[in-house]
């Protein structure tokens, strides 16, 4: 719950994004839909301000909104009703096109509940997040496809699709056979007309993806993705602050697919802080 004086919590909360973040209310002025931005469409996970998104969900997605950003993707809804949720996203001018579930949010009624929630709040995919350990054989990864596919004839009919988000795991050779890797299987296996990939653009470099190949080889299957940067140390850092080639990637997004961008840090210092400075690197002007 926001607390007793929700108004004066909202307008501090406001004040110190402000106040932190030189020209954040300037930039969100501007940079949405900028013509020459390196992307004219910004969202984020909140798993990167969970810890404020637990404390203070409207004032966070408020914050957000004055950054630039334009989309959210949810992990959990921090213990309150999809509707209240959306009336917050609507009060912040933010839509929620994906959200993070587990397996058991994508079969039986689980799914139906998860569908339920996608209705009010706008998701147009669940997105798998995670797959265990004890999974990662060839046969578990075939049997995460089947089941994805399964949950994705299912909310086909409340016209939303289902997606897997990677990490680095899915690309190392397989123990059982290492002649492949999880993620090969998943795009063998995967229905594409049921199932989307959202594809963790740090986590496939630390894999070792090759993106120009994985993007030609598997062109339009990748809607959405993940936005995060890798240092020389090969520490996750905000976008922009890192070693990956950003304007090569989205050089590629057209023959990927993409079309929903996700700013994401797992561990940031200052959750606030790591969510400016990918933005204000994203929506720079590039020429």
């Amino acid at each position: 719950m926001l607390g007793p004086e929700p108004h004066i919590r909202r307008r501090e909360f406001l004040a110190k994004a402000a106040a932190a973040g030189s020209g954040a209310f300037l930039l969100a002025a501007g940079g949405r839909d900028r013509g020459g931005a390196m992307l004219d469409r910004v969202g984020i996970q909140l798993y990167t301000v969970r810890a404020l998104m637990a404390d203070d969900p409207a004032a966070t997605l408020d914050a957000l909104a004055a950054v630039g950003y334009n989309e959210v993707e949810f992990a959990g809804y921090f213990g309150h009703e999809p509707t209240t949720i959306r009336r917050w996203l609507d009060g912040a001018g933010l839509t929620a096109p994906a959200a993070h579930v587990g397996m058991e949010e994508l079969t039986g009624e689980g799914l139906a509940s998860s569908l339920e929630a996608a209705a009010v709040l706008g998701h147009r995919w669940l997105v798998l997040p995670w797959i265990p350990a004890e999974q990662r054989t060839a046969d578990g990864y075939r049997a995460v496809a089947d089941s994805l596919n399964h949950a994705g004839a299912t909310a086909q009919e409340a016209q939303v699709r289902i997606a897997y988000h990677n990490h680095a795991f899915e690309f190392e050779p397989l123990v059982d056979s290492p002649d492949l890797t999880g993620y090969d299987l998943l795009l063998e296996r995967l229905d594409p007309s049921l199932v989307d990939m959202e594809i963790d653009l740090h986590w496939s470099t630390v894999g070792g993806a090759e993106f120009e190949r994985l993007f030609a080889d598997h062109a339009g299957r990748f809607v959405l993705c993940h936005l995060k940067d890798l240092d020389a140390q090969g520490r996750m850092v905000d976008v922009g602050a890192g070693t990956i080639d950003w304007p090569a990637v989205f050089a590629l997004s057209d023959e990927a697919g993409l079309r929903h961008y996700f700013v994401e840090h797992d561990n940031p210092a200052d959750p606030l802080a790591s969510a400016r400075a990918s933005y204000r690197y994203l929506s720079r002007e590039t020429s």
